[in-house]
């Protein structure tokens, strides 16, 4: 088969990805670079930290991280070593709601990269002893989080902010839950989640359409059907309002908080992306980042983030600041918020977050990875193959109107969910 049987023309504009499908159902978004003889692929299965069993959070990090600790009849060493030898690069990761992983390799050795991902995904070992050694990196990791107070403030945050929700449960697990992790539950795992039927694959590079196709049946044509996932029901954040003090010995308190938000997936994103960035995602320009760092020196930094998951989405903000200012600080961000909710932007400010918004966005696609990760995470969401293009004239088209809407469904009232790890002045 050429391109010119599939009917697909050459293009080197993620705005112009196309489906390239091979056997067995497998589809991937497709945007060929033959400029630099490298190949970026992205993968992505449906179901991730969420789904671990009750009792045993991080299985599915730990599955992550076990996948190329050895697969079909290589050992690590040998696997890790097949990588190394053909400056391969192997990663996979695992976060509430997915698992995937990420390829980058010379086209010259693309042949034995796809057969190494094709075993790590469908063959893994599962030793005991890489998993033994993975469960005590992980447990040491943890051990050595227990001081930090970004990491305290964050889990702390999520467990109040989704009581008995999978959510609630870290992603890297804890202490007692790393302990109870068994093989059995690893393989149960990767065969619960590593299966065609939640697969997206993004590829960008020097490869022809008709490679790309015999690429994803090699790398992911042997792997079964899906099973069905655990329900995940959607959720809210709870106790909003609430003020939450994690008490640890430090000078300064690491603050997190939240609100309402908006899904990637909902038709009112893009109004809520753009007004999030003009309270606290503008790195320099933000009201957040000029009321609470230049005007009053509270902060180093502060910022704000839109956080979609499959079952919830909110607005999500940091920031750190001495003890006795912790309580001015979060009145100052309160005061914020409840400007926006009384009067919103003024049409400058609008106007300019849509300027630097539509602006940037060409930043994001900058290397093949990073389109290969855009692309995977787009069709992820399932925003359509013309989300690139489309993306910048949905920015541009926000009106004052879609930001009080907007506004109404994040802020709501204003209240927010507060975690602060240290030992805060009047809190």
């Amino acid at each position: 088969m050429n391109l010119a049987e599939t009917g697909i023309r050459t293009v080197s504009s993620p705005t112009q990805a196309m489906p390239v499908a091979a056997a067995r159902g497998i589809e991937a978004w497709y945007v060929p670079s033959p400029l630099v003889p490298m190949i970026a692929v992205a993968f992505t299965f449906e179901g991730g930290a969420a789904q671990d069993p009750d009792g045993k959070a991080g299985t599915a990090q730990m599955l992550a991280r076990l996948l190329d600790e050895g697969a079909g009849d290589l050992d690590s060493d040998a696997f890790q070593e097949a990588l190394a030898a053909r400056a391969i690069e192997l990663h996979f990761h695992a976060g509430p709601d997915s698992i995937g992983g990420s390829l980058k390799m010379l086209v010259k050795h693309a042949d034995e990269a796809i057969r190494l991902t094709a075993l790590a995904l469908a063959e893994p070992k599962l030793d005991v002893t890489a998993i033994e050694r993975v469960r005590s990196q992980m447990i040491a990791s943890l051990r050595y989080q227990q001081n930090d107070p970004g990491v305290m403030a964050s889990r702390r945050y999520f467990r109040e902010a989704f009581p008995d929700h999978p959510y609630s449960r870290p992603s890297s697990g804890t202490l007692e839950s790393l302990a109870a992790i068994t093989r059995d539950d690893l393989v149960a795992m990767h065969r619960a989640l590593i299966g065609r039927g939640g697969l997206k694959v993004a590829v960008v590079g020097a490869v022809e359409a008709d490679g790309v196709a015999a690429m994803l049946h090699q790398a992911f044509g042997s792997l079964p059907e899906s099973t069905p996932l655990k329900p995940v029901p959607a959720t809210h954040i709870h106790d909003l309002g609430r003020r939450i003090v994690v008490d640890l010995d430090v000078p300064q308190s690491v603050i997190r908080f939240g609100l309402g938000g908006v899904a990637w997936r909902d038709p009112d994103f893009i109004p809520a992306y753009v007004l999030n960035h003009i309270l606290g995602g503008g790195a320099f320009t933000s009201r957040l980042f000029q009321e609470v760092r230049e005007k009053r020196g509270l902060a180093y930094s502060v910022g704000t983030s839109l956080t979609s998951h499959r079952a919830v989405a909110m607005t999500w903000g940091y920031t750190a600041t001495k003890n006795e200012r912790v309580v001015e600080a979060l009145d100052v961000i309160g005061d914020e918020i409840a400007r926006l909710i009384q009067d919103g932007p003024s049409d400058e400010e609008l106007q300019k977050a849509k300027d630097y918004l539509t602006g940037s966005y060409a930043l994001s696609f900058d290397t093949s990875t990073k389109i290969a990760n855009q692309l995977v995470q787009i069709a992820f969401e399932g925003l359509g193959m013309d989300y690139i293009a489309r993306r910048n004239d949905m920015v541009a088209a926000v009106t004052q109107a879609d930001i009080r809407r907007a506004s109404a469904r994040t802020f709501a009232d204003g209240k927010m969910l507060v975690v602060a790890a240290g030992r805060p002045v009047g809190l």
